[in-house]
């Protein structure tokens, strides 16, 4: 028999315990084994709940009970999440998560206790959701150099700008419907201002490239600057603004960052609307691949946790080599401002004529009479800010392109 804990009883825990249940046989059958929910736990207490006798308050339970191999943490928040992990781990427990937080913050400490201890430390959950993303970069796309991943990350903030776009709503408008509607929390800050986005895409860059970059040096924004007026001229020019986690190798260092961007109709990302999530990976062998899926939600995100769980369960002799980061340091980053791409930017009482005259021609630029926009040629941002300080021209709005 193989035991294992839930960390957590809110949505992705009691959603754990749920498909654990409703698939047992199937999981089973898998694992060759019959499993087990021998502890839940929360601060809080369920009787109403069919899981109301596995319910515990004190981590220790779960800790020194020597049956329990697998421990699924699903509490959310830094801590006490890192703390019972790490104790987990070095109890000779697997671990896995749907804590992007956790992941991104303390990833590399976790995994290295990990392999010092024989055990593993999963977090497919932590980023899409659903959607199976960060196990096929660790598997099926070995054989390939990752050169880059870009990827809507963000439900919340993907549903407001379909309603940008779709229905001419304004920022403010999107967010307090998505708030009704239970996609966007009262306080909506880690969702609109890309902070959620930056950790999953700081757990993308350290699978791709192998070194987790502190968040805080993420270049990160999100999408409340974005106005209706930039949304409707970018559908014109054939471009939908998507909020964007990006990473890529450029000259041997690591270009991160989260920001919104006009992303082309002809790519697959500018197709992913409302709530769905959607990861592109490039590799020197495969050329891109795209995932897309429910990035969030009760079931979705606990399907990735419990397939985690029966990937530790079908290899519980750890034959599997163990995964290790590196802690970027500045040095291995590529410095953002030198970072060169197409850039839509908007003015006002501005002919296009003027702006091509600053910026160079363009095949793509609008205008209604009051406002105009284009489309620039590859620039940095250092060079955007140049033109436009030597021009004396104060720009409405600009968003890089992808």
């Amino acid at each position: 028999m193989i035991n294992v804990a839930i960390l957590g009883f809110g949505v992705v825990g009691s959603g754990t315990a749920e498909v654990l249940t409703m698939n047992k046989e199937s999981i089973e059958k898998k694992v060759r084994d019959s499993v087990n929910i021998k502890y839940i736990l929360d601060l809080r207490d369920f009787p109403d709940s069919p899981f109301s006798d596995k319910v515990v308050h004190d981590f220790d339970i779960i800790l020194n009970d020597p049956e329990v191999s697998i421990v699924a943490e699903v509490m959310g928040g830094s801590h006490p999440a890192y703390e019972f992990s790490m104790k987990a781990l070095e109890a000779g427990k697997s671990v896995v998560t749907s804590n992007k937080e956790v992941v991104a913050n303390f990833g590399r400490e976790l995994l290295e206790c990990a392999a010092k201890n024989g055990v593993r430390y999963l977090f497919e959950a932590s980023v899409g959701g659903g959607i199976p993303v960060l196990s096929p970069i660790m598997t099926d796309l070995r054989a390939n150099k990752i050169t880059k991943v870009a990827g809507i990350l963000n439900g919340t903030t993907n549903y407001i700008l379909t309603q940008m776009l779709f229905e001419g709503k304004s920022f403010d408008t999107a967010l307090k419907e998505a708030q009704a509607k239970g996609y966007a929390e009262a306080n909506p800050s880690a969702d609109v201002d890309g902070i959620d986005a930056c950790r999953k895409i700081c757990i993308l860059a350290a699978l791709a490239f192998g070194k987790v970059v502190d968040t805080k040096d993420i270049i990160t924004e999100g999408i409340t600057k974005i106005r209706s007026e930039d949304v409707s001229f970018a559908s014109e020019m054939g471009y939908a603004v998507k909020l964007i986690g990006y990473t890529e190798e450029i000259d041997g260092k690591v270009a991160i960052m989260v920001s919104p961007r006009l992303v082309e109709r002809s790519n697959m990302l500018s197709n992913i609307n409302d709530v769905f999530n959607g990861v592109m990976v490039a590799g020197n062998a495969v050329n891109e691949v795209m995932f897309y899926g429910p990035g969030a939600g009760k079931l979705p995100t606990a399907s990735a946790v419990v397939a985690d769980m029966i990937n530790i369960m079908d290899n519980r002799d750890n034959k599997i080599a163990p995964l290790t980061w590196e802690s970027a340091d500045k040095s291995d980053l590529y410095d953002m401002n030198e970072y060169t791409c197409r850039r839509y930017i908007c003015a006002k009482d501005t002919s296009v004529e003027d702006l091509m005259k600053l910026f160079g021609k363009t095949e793509q630029a609008i205008s209604n009479g009051k406002e105009t926009a284009i489309i620039t040629s590859p620039m940095s941002e250092k060079a955007l800010k140049e033109k436009c300080e030597k021009a004396g021209i104060k720009l409405l709005a600009t968003l890089r392109v992808l």
